[in-house]
């Protein structure tokens, strides 16, 4: 009997195998309303459908293959062309649907879709931790994987599938909640820049700080967001009634402005995190040599730990766009907008495309805000190196 190498894969190649039979990978309703009925992997696999087994199948075998570099490449790309694969039986087989069916049918993916989904991310995911590649070869490869599902998207094949339906019924509605979305977020990033970067260089200043100023950021972390965003709604309305002048630039109860308060107090515990603990690595013996160079306190500070300091602070600064980027989808509960307001009203009206439509943005701005700053993190160790 062949040995296994890599359980991890086989167990992903196994549960995979299970989701595919016990999950549709497909559902079909006559309208976005009405629960659909469950499509099974093997109903789909037809004509060139059953290509998509190959790589199913290559990721099986691999699992039995001895480690080395060769096998993880053959897996990251039948990793590739399975996520992608089934993208594309999910937008042929709905467009044949489409054309059989009414206006108002709608094709979405099933639970044994977002399954192999997960799953084929996964073993993608422990094929690079295997090749162990530097940080921005991971992010470069891991975009790779993912580009042919990207191009298919845009390329127009999945345009039946019903969450594009969404989309194309709402486009105005979906580009309004983008530009709201990282309005919102970018109005969080300046304010917990300029208060959480100078906290936390107090906080590495002066040592007897640090203690009251992390247990204060820490109790604000554990408010529950929608409490947070509730305790402000009162103090900022008397604010606005009293000072019209604040009314008038738009600060209200509700709406952007408590949001943004909130989503900053909620950032400058990691912001400041962060810059203290970038501070802190700077070796003593480099600020000891430029002291001894001549430079003054504010010089050494500026060219010498700062710079030094920054991998770090950014790797704190991709924390924090991370936790705005999903927090703003609660704001929309006190009238923020964003891609939230499209979630909640495809919840109201039990709409699970609608839902989809807010939803899977808010991951996809995660995951390349998450990518972008891990590649700079990347590019500067390089640099300094």
């Amino acid at each position: 009997m062949q040995a296994v190498h890599n359980r991890v894969l086989l167990l992903l190649w196994l549960l995979g195998a299970m989701a595919a039979w016990q999950w549709p990978l497909l559902t079909h309703a006559p309208n976005r309303l009405v629960t659909g009925v469950g499509m099974t992997l093997a109903s789909c696999l037809t004509g060139w459908h059953v290509l998509i087994l190959i790589p199913a199948l290559l990721l099986g075998v691999a699992s039995f293959v001895s480690p080395r570099p060769a096998r993880e490449v053959v897996v990251l790309l039948a990793c590739a062309t399975w996520l992608a694969g089934l993208l594309a039986v999910g937008g042929d087989v709905a467009r044949t649907l489409a054309n059989t069916d009414s206006s108002y049918s709608r094709t979405s993916f099933g639970g044994g879709t977002w399954a192999l989904w997960v799953l084929g991310w996964l073993a993608a995911a422990d094929a690079l931790g295997r090749l162990k590649l530097n940080p921005r070869d991971t992010v470069l490869v891991a975009l790779a994987v993912l580009a042919p599902g990207v191009v298919l998207l845009f390329s127009g094949a999945l345009a039946e599938l019903s969450v594009l339906k969404e989309y194309a019924n709402r486009q105005d509605v979906f580009d309004a909640a983008l530009l709201r979305h990282l309005a919102i977020v970018a109005a969080t990033l300046v304010p917990t820049l300029l208060i959480g970067v100078p906290l936390g260089v107090a906080a590495f200043r002066r040592a007897g700080l640090r203690g009251p100023l992390f247990s204060v950021l820490n109790i604000i972390q554990t408010i529950p967001s929608i409490a947070l965003f509730g305790l402000l709604i009162a103090p900022l309305a008397a604010l606005a009634a009293h000072v019209p002048l604040l009314g008038e630039l738009g600060v209200s109860g509700i709406g952007v402005t408590p949001a943004v308060i909130a989503l900053t107090l909620y950032s400058l515990l990691p912001m400041a995190r962060s810059t203290t603990a970038g501070l802190e690595q700077v070796p003593a013996a480099v600020v000891e040599a430029a002291r001894g160079m001549g430079l003054s306190r504010r010089q050494v500070f500026w060219q010498v730990e700062v710079p030094l300091a920054l991998p770090v602070l950014l790797s704190g600064l991709r924390i924090t766009t991370v936790q705005a980027i999903g927090l703003t989808t609660v704001a929309a509960l006190i009238g923020a907008g964003g891609f939230g307001a499209i979630m909640f009203q495809g919840l109201l009206s039990s709409a699970l495309d609608l839902v989809l439509l807010g939803a899977v943005p808010v991951i996809a701005l995660a995951i390349a805000a998450d990518a972008v700053f891990k590649l700079l993190v990347s590019l500067l160790g390089a640099r300094g190196q």
